[in-house]
């Protein structure tokens, strides 16, 4: 993956939802910290400036200064003055781990669905019906991975009648 300021545009990485009732610097900081606690940014390096972000999110300075002082104050991230905001390091930090961004993701999963008009009755079967689908297609490719390497289901045995038989005659090369 391409870091920001490489070949990836800020856009790209931060697509806001206007019509969210989450507001835009709490949706913009939620991507951060999973930016940052996925490993997309890692510890040292340097984000994008306030004003850059803000042009190219096309949101206010304020909103992002906003978000770069609450991700400072919650450990994320470290300002230095005239360089810029650098990602902390986060992997000994309670609370950051995969779950609890589950958890987040999947808070906001609920409430955007609510906001389209799914009651949670459909969410669970749209839910359910997605993890299904997830699962059958790992046992596809799991079982399509593991048939390669061990080389079962890599051909196939074609018996033609008759041939039944002939078993003894192939083993000793005067068969077909």
């Amino acid at each position: 993956m391409a870091k920001l300021g490489q070949t990836t545009p800020a856009g790209d990485l931060f697509e806001l939802d206007e019509s969210s009732s989450i507001p835009l610097w709490l949706q913009l900081k939620n991507r951060f910290i999973y930016l940052i606690t996925s490993g997309f940014y890692m510890p040292g390096d340097q984000l994008p400036t306030v004003r850059g972000l803000a042009v190219e999110v096309e949101v206010n300075y304020n909103t992002v200064s906003k978000v770069y002082q609450s991700l400072e104050e919650d450990g994320y991230i470290v300002s230095k003055r005239r360089q810029g905001a650098f990602v902390a390091d986060v992997s000994d930090k309670p609370g950051v781990s995969a779950n609890v961004m589950a958890e987040a993701v999947t808070a906001e999963y609920l409430q955007r669905c609510q906001e389209l008009g799914l009651s949670l009755e459909d969410i669970d079967a749209q839910f359910t019906a997605a993890l299904a689908a997830a699962k059958a297609k790992r046992e596809r490719e799991t079982g399509a991975n593991n048939a390669k390497e061990t080389g079962v289901g890599c051909g196939r045995i074609i018996h033609f009648p008759g041939s039944e038989g002939d078993s003894a005659e192939r083993a000793t090369g005067n068969g077909a």
